[in-house]
């Protein structure tokens, strides 16, 4: 995958993994942009999400990392925006194939339920897969709300 600068989001329940992605990130040599949270003090998924979201649409950032809980809140919300597939990964098999078949442009990560070491195997396989076009292409395109 091709990235420029990577944006990344949590609430409190994903904060402790967000700092391991951000080591990660730094590691690999991969610039990123931090949306918060900053500490795990309690707040509201969607205050971090919508400006990922936000940043990822406008090609400020590409991709993105959200992180939650369980992944679901922020990922609902980050695909509230029509230029978002946000896909929820607790898996390294599951990453490599949102990028593949879905063109995921941000990845939702499970705070709660995915450890250190198994993230650092998502986060590989995401960011060392493609898009696969072609009939997925065409899935996509279907995806877009009409109003």
């Amino acid at each position: 995958m091709k990235t420029g600068t990577v944006g990344i989001a949590c609430d409190h329940a994903g904060y402790e993994l967000k700092e391991f992605v951000i080591t990660w990130l730094e590691a690999k040599g991969y610039p990123y942009k931090d949306f918060g949270t900053h500490s795990t003090a309690s707040v509201d998924y969607p205050d971090f999400a919508h400006p990922l979201a936000l940043a990822v649409e406008a090609g400020e950032c590409y991709p993105g990392i959200a992180i939650c809980g369980t992944g679901n809140g922020i990922g609902m919300t980050l695909n509230k925006h029509q230029g978002i597939r946000a896909g929820l990964c607790w898996a390294p098999e599951i990453a490599r194939l949102v990028r593949q078949h879905n063109d995921a442009n941000i990845l939702v990560l499970p705070g709660r339920f995915v450890s250190l070491d198994e993230a650092g195997k998502i986060l590989t396989e995401f960011f060392g897969a493609d898009f696969d076009g072609g009939r997925h292409q065409a899935r996509i395109d279907k995806m877009k709300v009409e109003e």
